[in-house]
């Protein structure tokens, strides 16, 4: 069984800069498992890593889709799939690092996420959406699959539409479906790390990097990607920061009030992230705090598990 490592953790926790020390050492390669980064031109906004903090290490489904295209769960795990094949056939070690535990989740265990045909249903929730809110919409979820409802914020609606599709199409719950796909055995010799800190520091991280996007030209980028033809309705403009910020250009809020949500919904996310690694199997978790933010002392302990687990 070929290796493979995951580093995930809740955003702002310092994911990028371990893992490119990390694949420095296992002669590794990174995938991202961000559904943001994986866009050309949104940057600022996604915190995304740069050539030069890459250090010569090789990464992919960074950079690689226009903002205008469609990026899901199916086409992730076809890209990052690929990618592993990839790498491994050079004699290197896959590192996937990012944040989104559903994404993770999929490769690991090739779980079996058939797109149906369902542009009918789908045509008819989004109507639902724009007539009557995402809680309604979520509230339909919950009559239906009160595990998934619990799982999936109301303003992730996408999932939340998703999740109504696949019981419309199968008459059974999505989540059913997911407990069944998770305890296939995994298709990779996984060690599968989770970074985190004390959530006082975490958050004073997340809102110290809002300011910095804002300071670095947020605004900018996205009036920039307006000026292209995008809106609120792309994949690309879903991600914390740019929805809103396209509030504030729209003038449904002030810049300072826009700042506040980004550092607010980020604070949110993060912890709903943490809420999803708690239910993984097999994981480690690396509290960076226990290491006294000592990278040697962290990396040294992964490469110890990696090599000899």
């Amino acid at each position: 069984m070929n290796k493979l490592v995951i580093i995930t953790g809740p955003t702002a926790v310092g994911k990028s800069d371990l893992s490119i020390e990390l694949a420095k050492r296992i002669n590794g390669e990174i995938i991202s498992a961000d559904s943001i980064q994986v866009y050309k031109g949104l940057d600022i906004g996604s915190a995304k890593i740069t050539e030069e903090e890459m250090q010569g290490i090789p990464h992919h489904l960074i950079d690689v889709l226009s903002p205008k295209d469609d990026f899901n769960i199916y086409i992730f795990k076809e890209m990052a799939s690929n990618a592993i094949k990839e790498i491994v056939k050079k004699g290197k070690i896959p590192i996937i690092v990012g944040g989104t535990g559903f994404y993770i989740q999929s490769v690991i265990y090739d779980i079996d996420f058939k797109e149906e045909d369902n542009s009918e249903i789908r045509n008819e929730l989004e109507k639902v959406l724009d007539e009557k809110g995402s809680e309604y919409l979520h509230n339909m979820l919950r009559e239906i699959d009160e595990e998934s409802a619990e799982k999936i914020h109301p303003n992730n609606t996408k999932r939340v539409i998703r999740a109504i599709e696949y019981y419309k199409l199968n008459d059974r719950p999505i989540s059913e479906h997911n407990v069944e796909e998770k305890a296939k055995d995994a298709v990779y010799d996984a060690k599968y790390f989770v970074l985190t800190d004390d959530r006082e520091k975490l958050y004073k991280k997340i809102n110290e990097r809002v300011d910095k996007m804002i300071d670095s030209g947020l605004v900018d980028e996205v009036e920039g990607l307006l000026s292209l033809g995008l809106d609120s309705s792309y994949n690309s403009m879903q991600g914390i920061g740019y929805k809103e910020v396209v509030d504030y250009l729209d003038g449904k809020t002030t810049l300072e009030v826009a700042k506040d949500n980004i550092k607010k919904n980020t604070r949110h996310f993060a912890k709903r992230q943490l809420t999803w690694f708690r239910r993984e199997d097999n994981v480690i978790w690396v509290d960076k705090s226990k290491y006294d933010y000592d990278n040697e002392r962290i990396l040294s302990y992964m490469t110890g598990i990696i090599n000899n687990g």
